[in-house]
């Protein structure tokens, strides 16, 4: 065994764009979307061929459509699959516009290799609603082509693959494959173009009675000018979409053959295993370290000392484990070593103190709220608490990484690959284009494997080893080092008038507000709103954590809504009709939910229902929770589910993501919270971070409303936000105890 010490710090980090600030930016740098629009400099398909279309038959017809000698079409999608099943729905998009045959489309990852960039995303959040007109089109195309390329994108998350990529890109996509397959065929048929049909993978001429795969005219069609503005289908043409198709990844994941990144590893290469472990408090360094007893263990290679974290490197992942366990370490001291959940919460209520009813950085200001506050004949005030979240994915953090002659492999699963690919090159000491990068599914992402840390440490560990080395966190080293959910205090003051309408709205929090809009109530009709948050320190790695700030935010104003509507005298479902007079599509998500459930219908004593209504990543999303008090602990025995997500292009898809976003919003509600004791994380593993588990989960009954055929919203994360409203609201129905700190278990130990 060698002794490595590694104690200088990692290079300085690149500077890079803002999580949010391009969420949607699907794969990155040299090539682009060429389809439908007039992106400069050109068609890339010729530079791309041999890196997605290299087999023997196969046509890259564009950037994100190949056909095989077989007939088989492959979508080539610029997202990860980590579970949500997007990247089926992108490709069950493309295939409607192609008029192809289900069952012969395949989905392939684009590479990670720099030479993808899909700006379509980017612009559903950089310049939403933009339009350019015909002339400038192509300029700024071009424009958000290059941004795309300096965030970094190749980017899954924000619930934005379908409804950015899918939409404005893969859409477009399929139906240029098919005007450039159609006219292929007209040369080659002597026929107008206008009288050639489409159908499951076949080209057909009825007057000659002539019919081709369309594998027989994807060389040709691939030398076809791109259609600068293809036509794209109706809703009411749509064969595939809006259909419950077939998801493509379920097949492998069930029969066991599909590889996560935890199954990536090279060919005909030994593989060691590294454990780690990061020094425990924020901005601290390895002061010492007592290895004598790991330095006789049993298959361990390496102790390596690497400054913020000890690793060791050994022949197998549980060696490393154990031998690790016996290292005894010191570290430096830090600002906040001495700092806990209550001194910070406090700090939190000091800030909020300052800002007041006017401070603070205002996030929407209408009317006047505080002069309209004076004078109504009713005044309701509360003050709501969250804590800090972990995610808790079902694959822990891995990375394997192998570092030889200037170059760098990588295998892993991550939501951005070209920042995992960043990292690893930082990591490695190398630039970009040395670093190769083996992409795989996801087991679980919820927005942590947005953050490339454990990818960084991968490539340092590999380069200090020389070997292939697959670096895994422990369950104990992935809650305590986690990029977490912002904890939150939030304060609201409300105003009724004589009729008990709201007409007053202050509200003052501590988060940053990721997305913008998380905090607003824009849709409910109150004439005078401030919403503002106070600056605070954080004492640990913030991250993007599933629906980001509106799961916060929407259990406080869900939960404030209601707090109103009793103060009023009147009933939830009613008070909130009033406010949405003006959003008739809230209002009809709204209803959707309360006739589901049967809300006024009579309940068992000690059972009640509660509602919460939230939009979030252009979906509306109403959910009513019946909670079953009797046993004393809350019991969420059914959750209804009504949403209007402009448009469901897999209803299955959709309908999965919302009770997938449902028990991961109750689970948190109920039991979690990530707490801090001088100045570290307490929590370690599942015993004392809970999961929901099957026998605790609701019957969940979800109702899509299509409200907005050509504004989609988004489906991994909107489920998540009125989960935790919805259940405080049926607690204060059942038992009259109002839930204003979360995690509700806490409040009936």
């Amino acid at each position: 065994m060698n002794d490595t010490v590694e104690v200088e710090k990692p290079a300085k980090k690149k500077g890079k764009w803002t999580r949010r600030a391009f969420i949607g930016a699907g794969v990155a740098a040299g090539g682009a979307l060429v389809v439908g629009v007039a992106v400069r400099p050109g068609n890339p398909v010729d530079s791309l061929k041999d890196i997605v279309a290299g087999g023997q038959g196969e046509e890259l017809i564009n950037s994100w459509v190949k056909i095989g000698a077989d007939n088989v079409i492959t979508a080539i999608v610029p997202h990860c699959e980590m579970g949500q099943g997007a990247n089926s729905t992108i490709a069950q998009m493309l295939a409607d516009e192609m008029d192809a045959d289900w069952e012969k489309v395949r989905v392939m990852d684009a590479p990670a290799d720099g030479n993808y960039v899909s700006k379509d995303a980017l612009r559903v959040f950089a310049a939403p609603g933009f339009k350019g007109g015909e002339t400038m089109e192509p300029t700024y195309d071009g424009l958000f082509t290059q941004i795309s390329k300096l965030a970094g994108g190749y980017v899954t998350g924000g619930s934005s693959s379908v409804r950015s990529t899918g939409q404005n890109g893969m859409r477009i996509a399929g139906a240029a494959a098919k005007e450039m397959l159609v006219a292929a065929a007209a040369a080659e048929w002597s026929v107008p173009a206008a009288e050639i049909t489409t159908d499951k993978s076949m080209l057909a001429h009825a007057k000659s009675g002539k019919s081709e795969p369309f594998a027989k005219f994807a060389a040709a069609a691939a030398t076809q000018e791109l259609p600068r503005a293809p036509k794209l289908k109706t809703s009411k043409e749509y064969k595939l979409m809006g259909r419950p198709m077939q998801r493509t990844d379920i097949p492998a994941k069930v029969n066991g053959t599909a590889n996560f990144g935890i199954d990536g590893a090279p060919e005909g290469q030994a593989l060691k295993y590294a454990a780690v472990k990061a020094a425990p408090i924020v901005g601290s360094r390895v002061k010492s370290m007592d290895a004598a007893t790991a330095k006789g263990m049993p298959g361990v290679l390496q102790i390596l000392n690497m400054g913020d974290f000890v690793a060791v490197v050994a022949d197998g992942y549980w060696q490393a484990q154990q031998a690790l366990n016996s290292i005894k370490t010191s570290y430096e001291k830090t600002d906040i070593d001495a700092l806990n959940s209550n001194k910070m919460f406090a700090n939190f209520g000091k800030a909020l103190d300052e800002a007041g009813d006017d401070g603070g950085d205002s996030k929407a200001s209408e009317g006047d709220v505080l002069g309209v506050m004076e004078g109504a004949a009713k005044k309701v005030e509360a003050e709501y608490r969250v804590p800090f979240l972990a995610h808790a994915t079902m694959e822990p953090m891995n990375c394997t990484a192998w570092v030889r002659d200037g170059k760098c492999d990588i295998w892993t699963g991550t939501q951005v690959p070209l920042w995992a690919r960043s990292a690893a090159a930082e990591g490695a000491g190398v630039g970009d284009d040395d670093v190769t990068m083996h992409s795989a599914f996801l087991g679980g992402g919820f927005g942590r494997r947005l953050e490339p840390d454990y990818v960084t440490q991968a490539a340092r560990v590999a380069k200090a080893t020389g070997y292939p080395v697959k670096l895994i966190w422990s369950r104990e080293e992935d809650t305590a080092h986690d990029h977490y959910r912002p904890a939150d205090i939030s304060r609201f003051k409300g105003g009724l008038d004589k009729e008990g309408k709201l007409t007053s709205w202050n509200n003052v929090h501590c988060s940053t507000d990721e997305p913008a809009e998380s905090p607003l109530v824009e849709f409910y009709d109150i004439p005078n709103v401030s919403v503002r948050n106070a600056e605070v320190e954080w004492p640990l790695k913030l991250g993007a954590w599933r629906s980001v700030g509106h799961s916060q935010h929407g259990f406080f104003v869900e939960s404030f809504v209601d707090e109103a509507a009793h103060a009023a005298g009147k009933d939830p479902v009613e008070f909130r009709r009033e406010l949405l007079a003006k959003s008739p599509r809230h209002l009809n998500v709204l209803n959707g939910a309360a006739k589901m459930a049967g809300w006024g219908s009579e309940l068992p004593e000690g059972h009640g229902r509660g509602i919460a209504l939230v939009r979030s990543f252009n979906s509306i999303v109403a959910e009513v929770a019946e909670v079953d008090m009797t046993k004393g602990m809350p019991r969420v025995t059914k959750v209804f589910c009504c949403v209007d997500a402009g448009f469901a292009m897999n209803p299955d898809g959709l309908s999965a993501q919302m009770e997938s976003g449902i028990v991961y919003g109750l689970t948190a509600a109920l039991y979690d919270e990530i707490t801090l004791k001088d100045g570290a994380v307490q929590q370690s593993n599942f015993h004392d971070y809970r999961m929901m588990r099957m026998d605790d989960a609701p019957d969940i009954a979800v109702q899509i409303i299509n409200g907005a055929p050509d504004n989609l919203g988004g489906a991994g994360e909107p489920g998540l936000p009125p989960a935790a409203p919805a259940l405080a609201n049926a607690i204060f129905a059942a038992s009259g105890k109002r839930i204003r700190e979360l995690p509700i278990a806490k409040h009936f130990a």
